[in-house]
């Protein structure tokens, strides 16, 4: 039988003050002699020379995300990040790496609070204090549960990436015209390529004309309440950029003779919510009947249900331009995830919210044809090529109207996605199956610590043998020793 007590976590640890040796975000060097730990997901924050920043602790140490709730166990010099890094060292008796399992226990019990504070909670829980024997034993039985599940982590990851490999190989071939190549040949009836450009001239002519007098309205509205409205601009003239050869000369935007290149904004309206519309006429209403479409909506393959912030459409009904019916394109232009491209669904209505581009076809064009294009590798580094290289990437609607499209006839359109859709299928399914995979890795890594901690990872035997040990001293000893310290 196991013998343990409980003691408060605020009387575990010593909280290390950083207020001297914190550094800002933007005070991190790519490189450097000292590296800084902070509240992020890596390990490793950013580096400093700066050797006053250097942190004087006992190591190892736990490093927690006051806003975060990352847990990381640090063994090695280090400089703090900025406010949001607590740095807390266990009191002598309770080994570093079982204060840390420790931690991760907690933190899956307290609520998530957004980017609040965390450690107010943390601070106040109580946690088992076992003998030193017994917290070897579970920290050892721990890692040796977590290296076969961690294993098992890394095999389901590798298999994504592997289909991540494959599924941009079947889009590759699509929009190189390889996988309707036979169907191609037998087709009698393609409109040639210069039909091609002249229909697209065409129906986007009509579609303009058709809206003329509704955007003059608009504009009228806006200029009345001393606002300032924009017309649909034309895309600028269609450049394709340099392709990188592979050695032999060989370009690697071939398509083929019946196709065009065109542009975004030949063949959809590009907007986005502007500024002024956003923060004047938006009010969220969490009984509003239009979900409100964010950059978080557009996932690296497709659109993404979240939870949506909803406004009244009464509210929003002078913003015509921001109503989404379905088949409209949602491209990230700003932040994490640019040049993400979803293609909304039909069974609901939606507004455009603030952050996110939308790309709405001129005349009947396959909606998900462009999704796929822009979602390859192919189409996407024509969308990014007008970026510039810097740390926050971003696109303006100027630069998405310019992105060039491979573009073939509609009924081809309607069979490249066939034939993507029926290669990617089995390939989508086994991405659902790795995703739950890994959910329930994650589920199984806290079942393990839940187990440690409530006193049944370990069995009667191996409960017995840390008894014999030469340093075994109950749980209740160890606990009079750490109050006499914090006595003192």
């Amino acid at each position: 039988m196991r013998e343990d007590c409980e003691i408060n976590y605020k009387d575990a640890v010593f909280k290390i003050s950083t207020t001297k040796q914190k550094l800002k975000q933007k005070e991190y060097l790519q490189n450097g002699e000292i590296p800084v730990i902070d509240q992020g997901q890596s390990t490793i924050g950013g580096f400093t020379n700066d050797k006053e920043k250097l942190l004087d602790c006992e190591l190892p140490v736990v490093v927690f995300g006051d806003h975060t709730k990352n847990v990381k166990l640090i063994n090695f010099p280090f400089a703090p990040g900025a406010d949001g890094t607590k740095v807390l060292q266990p009191k002598k008796g309770i080994l570093p790496r079982y204060l840390s399992y420790v931690t991760e226990v907690l933190v899956f019990k307290i609520k998530d609070n957004g980017y609040a504070r965390h450690y107010q909670h943390i601070e106040k829980e109580d946690f088992p204090l076992v003998s030193l024997p017994e917290q070897k034993a579970i920290v050892k039985k721990i890692e040796e549960l977590f290296s076969s599940l961690d294993s098992g982590i890394a095999d389901l990851k590798k298999a994504q990436d592997q289909l991540v490999i494959y599924r941009q190989a079947v889009l590759k071939k699509a929009f190189e015209g390889e996988l309707t190549k036979e169907w191609r040949e037998k087709q009698t009836n393609l409109p040639s390529a210069d039909e091609l450009l002249e229909q697209i001239e065409t129906a986007r002519q009509v579609f303009y004309n058709s809206q003329i007098e509704e955007w003059e309205i608009e504009l009228k509205n806006w200029k009345e309440q001393g606002e300032v409205g924009k017309k649909p601009k034309k895309p600028r003239p269609l450049t394709i950029p340099d392709a990188p050869n592979n050695g032999h000369n060989e370009r690697k935007w071939d398509i083929p003779s019946v196709w065009v290149w065109t542009q975004i904004g030949s063949l959809c309206f590009v907007t986005k919510l502007a500024g002024f519309e956003y923060t004047d006429y938006v009010n969220y209403d969490i009984d509003g009947d239009l979900p409100v479409l964010k950059a978080e909506n557009a996932g690296t393959n497709g659109f993404k249900k979240t939870d949506f912030s909803r406004v009244k459409s009464e509210s929003v009904k002078m913003l015509k331009r921001s109503q989404i019916f379905g088949g409209e394109l949602l491209i990230v232009f700003v932040g994490a995830g640019t040049g993400n491209v979803a293609m909304v669904p039909f069974n609901q209505r939606y507004f455009l919210g603030p952050n996110i581009g939308m790309a709405r076809p001129y005349f009947d064009l396959n909606s998900k044809y462009l999704e796929l294009f822009l979602q390859s590798a192919f189409g996407k580094s024509l969308m990014m090529s007008a970026v510039k290289a810097v740390a926050q990437p971003s696109l303006s609607m100027g630069t998405i109207r310019q992105a060039p499209v491979a573009f073939p006839s509609l009924k081809e359109q309607h069979q490249i996605v066939q034939e993507i859709e029926s290669r990617l299928s089995v390939c989508d399914k086994v991405e659902k199956d790795l995703a739950d995979s890994l959910e329930k890795a994650q589920t199984l890594r806290q079942s393990i610590l839940k187990k440690a901690f409530e006193g049944t990872l370990l069995s009667e035997e191996e409960i017995a043998k840390c008894k014999a040990d030469k340093d075994y001293e109950p749980a209740s000893v160890l606990l009079e020793k750490i109050k006499a310290e914090k006595g003192k």
